[in-house]
């Protein structure tokens, strides 16, 4: 059951499990999820693994350990430095909409985007910048001097003007005045 229980930690990711969903899967009692998280979570303890197990908003999640961390920023910062055409569409959509939230930002992508925020965060390019006032207060993401020198912009202001909301307004005016005048 612990090979199981580390399965399923995996397959979920940044999501996390919670113990409930954990009976639920596994069809065991509270008490019997709990003690397996225990022992797998014991298991992680030894200096021979590099994961161990979080409890972070009310989900369980498998985490690197924060001792290794050096390393993991030399992977980041070692990794080839263009962007890939999804941390791209992350950095357009929120340098347009910032400050914004990684929910909001997966509505306009139609994906998961939690992977490359982390990734963005860790090479500098996003900063969090607060948390929304609303339920489960989500992490507000803002871009950074590192993106506008990377972009060679010296502010946001000089990101380019988004041609499609321009060209609607356009016309939208367009066709007010001309068809809608009163004679």
């Amino acid at each position: 059951m612990k090979a199981v229980l580390e399965g399923l930690l995996f397959v979920v990711g940044d999501e996390g499990i919670t113990i409930s969903s954990i009976c639920d899967i596994l069809n065991i009692e509270e008490e019997e999820a709990k003690k397996l998280v225990l022992d797998l979570k014991k298991d992680y303890m030894s200096d021979e693994r590099g994961l161990r197990i979080d409890y972070l908003g009310n989900s369980l999640k498998l985490t690197t350990k924060e001792e290794h961390k050096e390393y993991y920023r030399k992977l980041v910062e070692d990794s080839n430095n263009t962007l890939s055409q999804s941390a791209l569409e992350t950095l357009v959509i929120i340098a347009y909409n910032e400050p914004i939230t990684r929910i909001k930002v997966d509505e306009i992508r139609g994906i998961s985007s939690s992977q490359m925020i982390r990734k963005l965060v860790a090479k500098g390019f996003l900063k969090e910048v607060g948390r929304e006032d609303i339920p489960g207060r989500p992490i507000l993401y803002k871009t950074t001097d590192e993106f506008l020198d990377y972009f060679g912009l010296s502010s946001k202001d000089d990101l380019p003007v988004l041609k499609n909301e321009e060209s609607e307004n356009e016309e939208e005016k367009d066709l007010f005045l001309s068809k809608y005048k009163e004679n």
